[in-house]
């Protein structure tokens, strides 16, 4: 069990903590402290009634703000994700002492060596990696990091020798502007494959920003959504996208796995939360030749047929325990067992995930494994609600009317003013699928050329009651700063352009203009 303490910087607070903890007969196994006002503890569980009692008591001491349980110890966090990215990077890692000797490697080492990590810990690294010296570089000292050609397991690899320091404490009247001393710790040792290599220099000198050119993106919320996405797409870690529903997940799975190294190879999908676990299994890791009969051919599944691209698992959240545990093992080493066949098979594929289910919340619920969640949550986007996109909202309207009069073959209407009032405060709990369903049914049955509210059947929903609870959060001035950046969102795509819209708010232009320019909201501003 793990107790959060959350407390003011007080003398003597963390001893009379301890000891309420002796006074209850707790036996204390841990104690981590953080700077930001937390004090973590581990213990043994306890039962209801104990913890019950001892809850109130915690709280009493002077200077405690609020205790709560959480799942780990911050250090307990920390393990688990570095763990996690070891696991996960596809390239191989070592880390090694002052010394020269092994301290770590990630699974890919040990999958090319066929060895256990107690094996090879404390050997020295130039036994495994030719080509360069180890201790020479370490006595004097490691100063900068090195990139050379490495050799391992007979192949050659691309090596970056990254020197690894810890900052020394400062010393009592030391200049707090002078850079702090550190001490040699060792180093960590990448080895990129030539592939690889060459896979990051295509996709160097080939990037085409277009990649992501489908999405709307006039509300800065998607600006930064979409340079986070270009970030992370080019690196081959497992990608987890969570968001509404409607909102636009998959086509940004789909934008990842074009703007990554694996562009040229497939992007398979799955859904895992619409066919049972026999045909799901089926689907996912095909099966033996005679595995469903004499006559029975076998068949490849889609993560087999994925190798060398990317695997999408939509609605990740939905998934069977029976097929998280069988994931999980493809996560580890890239290995599994196709149905009726004893034989391993290996692939190589990156695992891109989407859910419109908090995978976090789910852990907790019991309903989502723990060890998988950490595994495919190495890097996480949240593709925001429609709602919060407001900037975009008019213009993605006016470009799906565009689509959708197109495949309809007929003339595009114009919107009424009443329509783009409408639209911006609409809450649109399904996102963007729920606005082109919409458009379409609209687009079908309109017979004149203006498009109206009353034109769009959706269910009729308060435009307001669901932002209403924001505006309680926080002080006066946030709360205030909140509506204001709100109605400046909702009024600049009717009056783009800050003369206008001073005359909508019967305000100065150069009052409206430093609102635009403090809120980031539209592309230019008139001096």
């Amino acid at each position: 069990m793990r107790l959060q303490v959350s407390c003011e910087d007080r003398l003597g607070l963390t001893r009379e903590l301890l000891a309420r903890l002796e006074e209850h007969a707790i036996d204390l196994r841990g104690i981590e402290l953080d700077v930001s006002g937390f004090i973590y503890l581990h213990f043994p569980e306890l039962g209801f009634e104990r913890l019950q009692q001892l809850m109130p008591e915690i709280r009493r001491i002077k200077g405690v703000l609020d205790v709560k349980t959480v799942p780990f110890m911050p250090s307990e966090r920390e393990h688990h994700q570095v763990q996690a990215l070891m696991k996960a990077l596809p390239d191989l890692i070592f880390t090694i002492d002052v010394r020269g000797k092994i301290s770590h490697v990630n699974d890919a080492v040990l999958n090319i060596l066929r060895l256990d990590l107690k094996d090879v810990l404390g050997l020295q690294v130039g036994s495994f990696l030719k080509g360069f010296n180890f201790p020479s570089w370490l006595q004097e000292g490691a100063r900068q990091g090195e990139t050379c050609k490495l050799a391992f397991a007979g192949e050659d690899y691309l090596g970056d020798i990254l020197p690894i320091a810890i900052p020394e404490p400062r010393l009592a009247g030391a200049d707090s502007h002078s850079v702090p001393a550190s001490a040699l710790a060792g180093a960590l040792v990448i080895l990129k494959s030539a592939r690889r290599v060459g896979h990051h220099f295509n996709l160097l000198q080939s990037r085409d920003e277009s990649r992501f050119e489908l999405f709307m993106a006039h509300s800065s919320v998607m600006q930064a959504l979409l340079h986070q996405a270009r970030r992370l797409a080019a690196q081959d870690l497992p990608l987890l996208i969570q968001g509404e529903t409607g909102s636009g997940k998959e086509m940004l799975a789909r934008a990842c796995h074009r703007e990554s190294l694996r562009a040229q190879g497939p992007l398979l999908v799955l859904n895992c939360a619409a066919l049972p676990d026999e045909v799901a299994e089926h689907e996912l890791f095909g099966s033996a030749p005679g595995a469903f009969g004499a006559q029975w051919p076998g068949k490849k599944g889609l993560l087999e047929q994925a190798s060398g691209g990317s695997f999408l698992l939509d609605e990740v959240s939905g998934m069977s325990p029976l097929l998280q545990s069988k994931l999980l093992r493809v996560l580890q080493d890239g290995r599994f067992h196709r149905v009726g066949q004893t034989e391993e098979v290996r692939v190589d594929v990156r695992i891109l995930c989407t859910s419109r289910h908090s995978l976090q919340e789910r852990v907790q619920q019991g309903l989502f494994r723990e060890d998988l969640f950490f595994r495919l949550s190495v890097l996480q986007l949240e593709m925001p609600p429609l709602r919060q996109r407001q900037a975009d909202i008019l213009p993605l309207a006016q470009q799906l009317v565009v689509q959708i009069c197109d495949e309809l073959q007929r003339s595009r209407p114009r919107f009424s003013r009443h329509l783009d009032e409408f639209l911006l405060g609409y809450p649109w709990t399904g996102n963007v699928r729920q606005l082109r369903n919409a458009l379409y049914q609209a687009l079908t049955l309109l017979e004149g050329d203006e498009l109206e509210p009353r034109d769009l059947r959706l269910p009729h929903v308060e435009a307001a009651a669901h932002s209403l609870e924001q505006w309680f959060d926080g002080s006066l001035s946030d709360a205030s700063k909140r509506f204001e950046k709100a109605m400046l969102e909702r009024l600049y795509p009717l009056y783009p352009s800050s003369r206008q819209l001073a005359v909508r708010l019967g305000v100065s232009h150069t009052a409206v203009a430093n609102k635009l320019r403090e809120y980031g909201i539209g592309k230019k501003h008139e001096p």
